[in-house]
């Protein structure tokens, strides 16, 4: 890819060698904690806490927020790991990252009317977010719940070494799937898929997640359609490094690897077949009408 001295986007956290904390400041000494047990137990206490329940009403703030904002700093603090020096190559991937985002944000601004841009968090090792708390183990994942992309760097010496995956755009991809469950919460589509969990048994759910995981696949083949119409940055050979990724993430495949057995009851992701389809499906037509994948006769 073509990707060097282009626009990278500014909705990039870096948290690379921080670790997260609890409420800001370190949290409340034993003191103040004490001071705020009989507090909230007398009577000024029951007026301060009706008071930020109305308040907490009118906007929207979630109350134990509002209280670890003022008493605590903030929400949640951050630790600087002193022993932590990104490489020379860990930089360059934080910079193509920044690039893929940005170009994103051209393409689904152009397709999607009043686009509101994810923010991309990068960190090492774990990270806190509003979906809960995650390790690299975990591989890159997009939370709903506060609209942004984690990805620990390191992901992609793995795609390269473990599952022999190379590649500038095969990384892209890998950016652009986590887009595409962003473009499926402002659809509307996630808050679907949870409303089914609980309602259906664990292997109907599993099949819708496998379409939405295929659907993902399909938005990440739609923005690289548009991407190389607009900017043609793609190189002899990148989509193939992508329909490689794919096939290298597939349930099938993974299941293979690490337990010599195939369980389709238990795919979420689909199969290597089915990820290489949706994407490629995706780069080819650049409709988003023909993305859905819970209608499709067959996946």
């Amino acid at each position: 890819m073509k990707w060097e001295g282009k626009k990278q986007s500014s909705n990039v956290e870096d948290r690379r060698g921080k670790s997260s904390g609890g409420m800001g400041g370190g949290g409340l000494n034993p003191m103040m904690l004490g001071y705020l047990v009989k507090l909230l137990f007398s009577k000024t206490g029951l007026i301060i806490v009706g008071i930020i329940a109305v308040f907490s009403f009118a906007t929207g703030t979630n109350p134990l927020t509002f209280i670890g904002s003022i008493l605590g700093g903030g929400a949640q603090s951050f630790t600087t790991e002193t022993n932590y020096t990104p490489t020379a190559e860990e930089d360059e991937l934080a910079e193509f990252s920044a690039t893929i985002l940005g170009d994103t944000e051209v393409i689904w601004n152009r397709l999607i009317d009043n686009y509101r841009e994810p923010t991309l968090v990068l960190f090492t090792g774990s990270v806190s977010s509003a979906c809960g708390n995650a390790s690299a183990a975990t591989g890159p994942f997009y939370c709903p719940g506060d609209e942004k992309l984690y990805i620990d760097l390191s992901f992609f010496e793995e795609m390269e070494q473990r599952l022999n995956a190379p590649g500038d755009f095969a990384q892209a991809y890998v950016i652009a799937h986590e887009v595409g469950h962003h473009i499926q919460k402002i659809l509307g589509i996630t808050e679907e898929m949870d409303r089914l969990r609980g309602q259906v048994s664990q292997k109907e759910y599993n099949q819708y997640s496998v379409k939405l995981e295929l659907q993902a696949d399909f938005l990440a083949g739609v923005w690289a359609h548009h991407s190389q119409q607009l900017s043609g940055w793609l190189e002899r050979g990148d989509l193939e490094e992508a329909l490689n990724a794919a096939n290298a993430i597939g349930d099938d495949r993974l299941q293979k690897q690490s337990t010599g057995r195939v369980v389709p009851d238990s795919f979420t992701h689909g199969t290597s077949a089915q990820r290489m389809k949706w994407f490629r499906k995706g780069f080819d037509t650049g409709d988003l009408k023909q993305g859905d994948t819970f209608s499709a006769a067959d996946l």
